[in-house]
């Protein structure tokens, strides 16, 4: 955060509360789920995306009921900015490929990402929940995941009201790649001594 000239106690901060909404029903978020059922198995994919939208309001009252000032409140009201829940849309088009789609049923209300510390708390955690998909990633596809999901947020639009350059967006997609790399304990692969003959 400090290379980017970033505010690095009130990113942490932030990033620290960003997600409190998810308190109110944890069992909704893939997370918490490692032995109970699938809530999401029971819902439509509007209702499942509307489950997670929520824990973004839910998360700005929880805040504002305990005091939390209004610098905190803003990572957790843009952390998602208004981006769509990828995975039931998606769902959502593959069961209805001839049917109208609204997708405003499976973007997230915004605001978009404002600071550059709000901006980095929205690609960290991307990037951080993405990785969870991950078994053992070896290091392109760790570095592909990061480029799509960063790729991903620019084209969509997501930073755009964000006080921060294409430059020190870079220096975040590098850093976030060595830390993948260091969480995964990615190492870079020798040639064997038979490839080498």
């Amino acid at each position: 955060m400090n290379e980017i000239g970033g505010n690095a106690l009130l990113a942490r901060v932030g990033a620290l509360y960003h997600d409190i909404g998810k308190m109110e029903h944890p069992e909704y978020f893939i997370e918490n789920q490692k032995y109970l059922k699938n809530p999401h198995d029971d819902l439509k994919d509007e209702e499942s995306a509307k489950k997670i939208i929520e824990h973004v309001t839910k998360g700005v009252e929880m805040a504002k009921q305990y005091g939390l000032p209004e610098q905190i409140i803003k990572f957790i009201r843009t952390h998602h900015g208004s981006s769509r829940v990828e995975y039931f849309y998606r769902n959502y088009l593959k069961k209805n490929p001839k049917g109208r789609v609204d997708e405003g049923k499976f973007r997230y209300p915004g605001p978009k990402p404002f600071s550059k510390e709000t901006a980095v708390a929205m690609l960290v955690d991307s990037v951080e929940a993405a990785s969870r998909s991950l078994q053992q990633p070896n290091e392109q596809q760790l570095e592909e995941l990061i480029d799509r999901l960063i790729d991903g947020k620019l084209e969509d639009k997501q930073l755009d009201n964000a006080d921060i350059t294409m430059r020190e967006i870079n220096i975040i997609r590098n850093r976030l790649k060595k830390l993948m790399k260091s969480i995964f304990h990615v190492r870079v692969q020798y040639p064997s001594e038979k490839a080498k003959a």
